[in-house]
């Protein structure tokens, strides 16, 4: 591990943009010091002293300067740390999967999250959306490993939490979208992500990640009522 006593993160562990960046450090063998916040709030004075505008995680501290934003800490850490590289050398293939990146945090996200909060029509608008991504990154990832190759990269990080997290959405937000034999490709990564060791022994608690998805829908619903 390399030693970089200077960079710390701010982030809770059941955060799926937490753990991007957990992983990508550890990738690169980076050490940090891991600052844990409290999932059920974002006032915290060390959170709105760091990241003013959003108060949320994650956050990465690099000599002293604040950095927030999944994307951009990845980007940034690749930029700084180039050993062990994450983002393909072909810029092709680094545009793309910038491409694919932003469709994950943007179209996929927000159709899961309509799939999870909606009820009725909503709902089921919101799942067919989530399995017309999922047919797309099915496409993405036919005869790989990894989105990366043969080993993990920048987009596999990006869609990391489809590996673990996706499957308490669905349980909690009572819907099923994800099937192995509709997708077989994308299933067989999922199993070949969450064995990496880096991968595996970051991950939270199932029970963990449960209550705060549980925690996400109560506060939706004491929204809706008032």
């Amino acid at each position: 591990m390399e030693e970089r006593r200077d960079v710390k993160l701010l982030g809770t562990k059941e955060s799926i943009f937490t753990q991007r960046i957990v992983w990508a450090l550890k990738l690169k063998g980076i050490d940090y010091a891991f600052i844990e916040q409290d999932f059920s709030s974002r006032s915290s004075p060390l959170l709105v002293e760091l990241n003013p505008v959003y108060k949320m995680v994650p956050v990465i501290v690099h000599d002293g300067k604040p950095l927030s934003e999944s994307l951009v800490i990845l980007e940034y850490i690749e930029e700084t740390w180039p050993v062990n590289p994450l983002f393909p050398v072909d810029p092709f293939e680094r545009a793309s999967a910038r491409f694919w990146a932003r469709f994950i945090d943007g179209m996929f996200y927000e159709a899961a999250k309509k799939a999870f909060f909606s009820s009725g029509e909503a709902k089921a608008e919101g799942v067919e959306l989530v399995e017309e991504g999922l047919h797309l990154l099915e496409g993405q990832i036919i005869g790989k490993k990894f989105f990366g190759g043969e080993k993990i990269g920048y987009l596999d990080i990006i869609a990391g939490w489809i590996s673990y997290w996706f499957q308490y959405i669905e349980e909690v937000g009572e819907f099923k979208a994800m099937d192995s034999r509709k997708y077989p490709c994308l299933h067989a990564w999922i199993n070949n992500f969450i064995q990496v060791p880096i991968i595996q022994q970051s991950l939270p608690k199932a029970d963990d990640v449960k209550a705060v998805y549980r925690g996400f829908k109560d506060a939706a619903a004491l929204a809706g009522a008032n």
